[in-house]
C-alpha cells in the first residue's frame, strides 16, 4: 500500500472534476473553505463536519518534561493543541473499505 498526501491542488482538482466549477472557481472554494475552519478554531470554535469528523482546539496546561539524550526536566508551556476526532461514519467507510481491499489483494 502506498501512501499519498493529499493537498490543496488535489482538493481542488476533485471539486473541478466533481461540480463543474472552473479550475480557478474550485481553487477559490477550497481556500475558502479552509480558512473559515482555520478563522474559527483561531477564534476557538468547534467544526464539526457532518460524516467526517470534529475539529477542536484543546488547552494543555504547563507541565515537566525530560529531554529524551540528557534526562535533564525541562518545562514544557502551556499551549493550545489541535485535535480530531472522527466520526462513527467516518470510522465505518475507512474499516469497511480496508477490509474489502484486504479481500481483493488476498484473492
Amino acid at each position: 500500500m502506498t501512501e499519498r498526501t493529499i493537498t490543496r491542488a488535489d482538493l481542488s482538482e476533485a471539486v473541478y472534476q466533481e461540480v463543474g466549477l472552473s479550475r480557478n472557481e474550485s481553487a477559490v472554494l477550497v481556500e475558502t473553505v479552509l480558512e473559515e475552519i482555520s478563522r474559527a478554531l483561531i477564534g476557538g470554535e468547534t467544526v464539526k463536519l457532518s460524516s467526517f469528523g470534529t475539529f477542536a482546539v484543546r488547552q494543555k496546561n504547563q507541565r515537566i518534561g525530560r529531554n529524551p539524550k540528557t534526562g535533564e526536566e525541562v518545562p514544557i508551556l502551556p499551549r493550545r493543541v489541535l485535535v480530531f476526532r472522527a466520526s462513527h461514519v467516518l470510522k465505518d467507510r475507512i474499516n469497511t473499505e480496508k477490509a474489502q481491499k484486504g479481500i481483493h489483494e488476498s484473492s
